[in-house]
């Protein structure tokens, strides 16, 4: 046998029967169509695709972030040093100055990347001790530079604090963003699901739920509100348990409720 007629035989099977009239094959082409859109836009692979854009936010805003910090830690430790000799004890000591703001920055937005996932709010605080270590990060790392009147070294060594500041401050906004996006792509999803297409049977089908008794976002807020007390903490877990929605629907939930009850 030779490779033509090998490729012939394994090709075979993926051609259409001849027996099969245009409008069969039309539904055959329109059902596996109307399968794979049905498995694109489900709720589910629709938040999943958010959540993959999420995660590779997340990996390209901290490798931006620890790369400027990196950059800053040798004009930071020359600052600390004040000539100093090297290898010197406060040579060496000048080294954990700028590791020690760094983890603290670090600290903050690790848990800033869980909060804004949950759209929980942090304080003044997280956000004073934030903008203090960013601000001491720039000085330190600029000192010298203002100090010896050079406007290029002033520019150089501005742009990494600068753009570790900037980035701090979107990469929140952006997961709290996102975590809303998927929230309400998953909502949206779910609410307009088309309906696959099936071959006709013989056998009874059963009874469809009509849409009339299907729950909106109002129906689960209204039954989350009649759940909640004021000795309860709103969460989008807590949500989920007393009222059964999705996890994707429950954050938004959250904080709509959490607004109504809010003093």
């Amino acid at each position: 046998m030779n490779q033509t007629d090998h490729q012939n035989r394994v090709a075979a099977p993926r051609r259409p029967p001849a027996d099969l009239t245009r409008a069969q094959r039309l539904a055959r082409d329109a059902a596996e169509a109307a399968e794979v859109r049905a498995y694109q836009t489900h709720p589910d692979v629709i938040a999943l695709q958010v959540e993959r854009v999420r995660k590779q936010v997340d990996r390209l805003c901290w490798t931006g972030i620890a790369l400027g910090l990196a950059f800053t830690m040798a004009n930071v430790q020359h600052f600390a040093a004040a000539g100093s000799a090297p290898w010197s004890t406060p040579w060496l000591i000048a080294w954990l100055l700028d590791p020690t703001v760094s983890l603290v920055l670090l600290a903050i937005l690790r848990a800033e990347q869980v909060t804004s996932r949950y759209q929980v709010r942090t304080g003044r605080w997280v956000r004073c001790a934030k903008w203090l270590t960013l601000a001491a990060t720039y000085v330190m790392n600029t000192w010298s530079s203002y100090a010896a009147g050079s406007v290029s070294a002033v520019v150089l060594h501005s742009v990494p604090p600068l753009v570790v500041f900037a980035a701090a401050e979107a990469v929140t906004d952006l997961r709290d963003k996102l975590t809303e996006a998927a929230s309400v792509a998953f909502t949206e999803a779910s609410e307009r699901r088309p309906r696959t297409v099936h071959k006709p049977s013989s056998a009874p089908r059963p009874k469809r739920t009509s849409s009339k008794h299907r729950k909106s976002f109002d129906d689960y807020l209204e039954q989350a509100r009649a759940a909640w007390t004021p000795d309860v903490t709103i969460s989008p877990a807590w949500i989920r348990e007393v009222t059964g929605c999705s996890r994707g629907l429950s954050p938004r939930l959250a904080n709509a409720l959490a607004r109504e009850v809010r003093p």
